[in-house]
């Protein structure tokens, strides 16, 4: 079996804001394995970026516990443990693309050669090689964000954490990425977890699918997306086993907007 490289247990959230407590993430209890794509899927609001910036180590638990490959949130970020891809691509404008892509790198203290070796090995995986010497203006937004996972792998790390990378593109441009994003997850096998507010992106990406709850945001259901094989054309949409998980997630939200302890 496959390890577990994320495990969070009975984790709560509750911010403190000034009209008072926030309760955002309630008893989440899940295992992610090696070489999952886990998606979380829910209603606006529901903690799904919170509970993968918790992860990140970008916001801290106000309850329970989180580990990655047995380390602390803290320790898995020093340890570079996993990439962070943001809704936006976040590219500094006044740096070319392979600029952008080394800037984790010079933090890391990589030479030259390294940096140039992982930059280039990293565009050819988001099919943007070529592009090197261009800036942030001069490619698409779909571009930007193959440019942004790119930059994201070049630390080398286990897993990718990904918020929403494709909702601000057209749905042309996104089902494009969404094909390249699996086969670069077949190519490089890392471990992905993929917030998205889409059924069909989550059903398309996913070995299983986290349904959550409204705020506070809980698990309402885990859904197994197995069945759809690793071999996935986006006409698989038609299939009638794409569009049996597609209702079982729908079925889950509607119902998690009714779940109570």
């Amino acid at each position: 079996m496959p390890e577990t490289v994320i495990s969070a247990q009975n984790l709560d959230l509750t911010f403190e804001t000034n009209d008072g407590p926030v309760h955002a993430l309630k008893d989440i209890t899940l295992d992610i394995a090696e070489g999952e794509f886990v998606s979380l899927i829910g209603p606006s609001g529901c903690g799904k970026t919170t509970l993968l910036r918790v992860i990140a180590d970008l916001e801290q638990p106000t309850g329970g516990t989180v580990s990655i490959n047995g380390m602390t949130p803290e320790q898995a970020r020093m340890a570079r443990a996993y990439g962070y891809v943001f809704q936006q691509a976040a590219l500094l404008p006044w740096r070319t693309i392979e600029d952008n892509i080394a800037l984790p790198l010079e933090v890391m203290g990589l030479d030259s050669a390294a940096r140039a070796s992982r930059i280039k090995s990293n565009l050819e995986l988001v099919n943007l090689a070529g592009f090197e010497k261009k800036f942030p203006w001069q490619l698409s937004g779909g571009m930007q964000q193959r440019a942004s996972i790119a930059r994201a792998l070049a630390v080398e790390p286990d897993m990718l954490l990904m918020d929403e990378p494709f909702g601000a593109l057209d749905e042309i441009v996104r089902d494009h990425l969404n094909e390249q994003l699996l086969k670069l997850w077949a190519k490089t096998k890392k471990t992905v977890v993929f917030v998205t507010h889409s059924i069909p992106e989550a059903v398309f990406l996913s070995t299983k699918i986290v349904v959550m709850s409204p705020r506070p945001g809980r698990i309402y259901d885990v859904i197994d997306c197995s069945a759809l094989g690793t071999e996935r054309p986006l006409d698989i949409r038609e299939t009638p086993e794409f569009l049996h998980i597609a209702h079982q997630v729908r079925e889950g939200l509607k119902a998690g907007h009714s779940y109570d302890d």
